[in-house]
């Protein structure tokens, strides 16, 4: 069996075989030959923080919004409290009340994860990012360049990463995205871990049915209403009941129960949504108030687009009513826009559907998706003589706000939500 000791990079067929005083050793049958990988950095935003703050090291670190806000990232130690992504920030301090809390701070996230994903790409041209802290990369045709297996190459980096930019990062190697995906989150933090073919069924057969990409607690429900209570119990069904159960999505399901997984690596994916949600310092009911933050969201989103120069047709509102259910609203536009009044108009329209005066609401979000070009958008026609009028006048604001400052020219609207005590916000 193939052996690599991701300490010292020593690799070969006898397992047995000493190397270095410390080894950290990965076996396994496939190892030469699966070159599809899974990175992602561990507890990234903490990671940075305690990185830069050694005072913290030693501390559990909540990276979050504030009170009303949720958690985005907790360090190892607190989540040895229980703390997890995405929980409610009072819930979260109740579970660790010592624990540090530091506002995000998205600019330098971000410069980090450009540098991870620099080294990254010294490694093959296929380099695939889901988000500021995960990539998949494939390595294929890639080991005369190395000199090395993929499984070599990805330990270097992993080593490389952990020296030069004080940050660990755990690696799920397989020949899918599917399975290098879960590979990674299996063995964290600083974990290195295969899925080959030969295991891919018993591996999946044993994990719980959220395990799999996009099965939320609704859908787990679902599943087992229709007698899928486990994943083995999906690998096993037989395809037509498993369809007349659930449609195209239960075989969907199965296919991923079952380990296929035929996406690409795909570098030139590129953005898919402009997106920013704000948590509101109260719960809120009325639809007026509900407005002027979706005003300053359109303004938000509209910034980003014309700085990307990208325009959008599908607008999608989310909110979060006070109990933490979350509702989604989209509506596809006749024309890709990046205005931010067009935005406002549209959104506007789905935000009226939910806000009855009686729900409140603690969290608004809007979205942008199905992009275009910036050239292609906000054209008008025939019988819509306004739009570019709007246009020209959105791009002079944002002309006088890139030469004054942001707070040069600002709407009535915006000014009013402003003088307010300022909510916590994420993008």
């Amino acid at each position: 069996m193939s052996f690599l000791c991701r300490s010292c990079g020593a690799a070969g067929l006898d397992e047995g075989a000493p190397c270095c005083l410390v080894p950290r050793r990965i076996t396994h049958p496939e190892l030469e030959t699966l070159t599809l990988a899974h990175i992602d950095c561990d507890a990234f935003f903490a990671a940075i923080e305690k990185r830069d703050d050694p005072s913290l090291v030693a501390k559990p670190v909540i990276v979050g919004g504030g009170e009303r806000g949720v958690v985005a990232t907790a360090c190892y130690v607190a989540r040895a409290y229980g703390v997890r992504s995405a929980m409610p920030m009072v819930r979260a301090l109740a579970l660790c009340p010592t624990a540090v809390v530091k506002k995000p701070d998205l600019a330098r996230y971000r410069a980090e994860g450009r540098m991870i994903r620099a080294m990254m790409e010294t490694l093959t041209p296929q380099v695939q990012a889901v988000s500021i802290d995960e990539a998949y990369l494939d390595l294929a045709g890639c080991e005369a360049l190395h000199g090395a297996s993929a499984a070599a190459v990805l330990s270097r980096l992993q080593n490389r990463i952990e020296e030069e930019r004080g940050l660990t990062v755990s690696v799920g190697l397989s020949h899918n995205k599917l399975l290098a995906k879960l590979a990674s989150e299996a063995d964290k933090p600083r974990g290195f871990a295969i899925i080959g073919r030969s295991e891919a069924l018993a591996f999946l057969a044993e994990r719980p049915l959220n395990a799999l990409p996009g099965v939320g607690p609704a859908a787990v429900k679902a599943l087992e209403r229709a007698g899928f209570a486990t994943v083995s119990a999906l690998q096993s069904a037989e395809p037509t009941a498993l369809g007349k159960a659930l449609g195209e999505r239960g075989l969907r399901l199965q296919a991923m129960a079952l380990g296929r997984d035929e996406r690409i690596v795909a570098p030139e994916s590129g953005r898919k949504s402009l997106s920013s949600e704000t948590t509101l310092p109260q719960d809120v009911a009325e639809k007026e108030a509900l407005e002027d933050q979706l005003w300053l969201l359109c303004e938000r989103i509209s910034s980003r687009a014309r700085a990307e120069q990208t325009a959008g047709r599908v607008v999608t509102l989310t909110l979060k009513d006070a109990r933490f259910r979350v509702r989604t609203r989209q509506r596809t536009m006749s024309q890709a826009t990046l205005l931010a009044r067009r935005l406002f108009e549209e959104s506007r329209q789905l935000l009226a559907a939910e806000a009855d005066g009686r729900t409140r609401f603690r969290l608004i979000g809007l979205g942008l998706s199905d992009f275009a070009t910036a050239a292609e958008a906000d054209r008008g026609d025939l019988v819509d003589h306004e739009t570019p009028k709007r246009a020209a006048a959105e791009a002079a604001i944002a002309e006088v706000r890139n030469r004054f400052g942001a707070a040069a020219m600002d709407t009535g609207r915006a000014l009013k939500v402003r003088r307010r005590a300022k909510p916590g916000d994420s993008a």
